[in-house]
């Protein structure tokens, strides 16, 4: 099993930044792909980004590129991800997921653990 845990979520101005973290513990060994997740009132749970747990190769949404970046530093066994220029659209509640596999594009049904998530509000 691995645990994961997010910080770093509240409320920010339109135009302000946040960076998130996903705190990972337990059988870290075994996660290949960590993720960044979002979940808005009424809609469904919509990719932000992913990373190489051990490579670094990242792959982004369209909606976030150029103002968000995912990071990890497996000494901490830590992911990050960094949001710039925030905007209404941005306000959600983010999760980060760790899967066992890796592949360009790791789908939602393919992350294989889930942290509770961390609300992100941003106001105009």
């Amino acid at each position: 099993q691995v645990q994961l845990v997010e910080t770093g979520g509240g409320l920010v101005q339109a135009g302000g930044s946040l960076r998130l973290s996903c705190a990972a513990s337990g059988r870290t060994f075994s996660i290949l792909t960590m993720g960044w997740f979002r979940q808005s009132p009424g809609k469904e749970r919509e990719f932000v980004a992913q990373i190489s747990w051990t490579g670094g190769t990242t792959h982004y949404a369209d909606s976030v590129k150029g103002r968000f970046t995912i990071s990890r530093d497996n000494t901490k066994k830590t992911g990050y991800l960094q949001m710039n220029s925030l905007n209404g659209e941005d306000t959600a509640v983010y999760y980060c997921a760790a899967a066992s596999t890796w592949k360009t594009v790791v789908t939602r049904d393919e992350y294989d653990y889930w942290g509770q998530g961390t609300q992100v509000t941003v106001s105009s």
